[in-house]
Formats: C-alpha cells, structure tokens, sequence
C-alpha cells in the first residue's frame, strides 16, 4: 500500500498508508517509533508540544496554510 500524505485544511499532514516502509527521523537522526500505526499526524503550524506529531494547537492559534496544488505552467 502506497504512503500518502494530505493536508488537513489549516491543520497538519495526515500521513497514512504501510508506515512500517517510512523511517521518521529528527535533524540528529533519531528515529520516532510508528510502528503499528497506519496513521499519524504531523504538525505543520509548529506550536504544537509534541512535535513532530500535531496535538491540535493550530486550531487554537489560528493558523491558517495554503495547500492548494500549484498547478504546473505549460
């Protein structure tokens, strides 16, 4: 099964799929265990206290995103 990744409107990145083939390293290369999730949610407003994983801050500061596909100039 292929790993997707979807923005959530003004939320994070909810990435599903067989995580068991996704590594999830921090800057230093520590890995963050997923194993046994089919599901996870990244932050991407950056305020949440369990980065790198969202906990529901981005509603409470308003964050707002744009993730509406560019499309390619031809």
């Amino acid at each position: 099964m292929a790993i997707n990744i979807t923005p959530k409107k003004n939320g994070p990145l909810i990435v599903t799929g067989d995580l068991s083939q996704l590594t999830l390293a921090d800057a230093d290369g520590n890995k963050y265990d997923i194993s046994g999730k089919q599901t996870i949610a990244r932050c991407r407003c950056g305020a949440s206290v369990n980065k790198p994983f969202c906990d529901g801050q981005h509603s409470k500061i308003g964050f707002q995103a744009a993730e509406a596909a560019v499309k390619a100039g031809g």
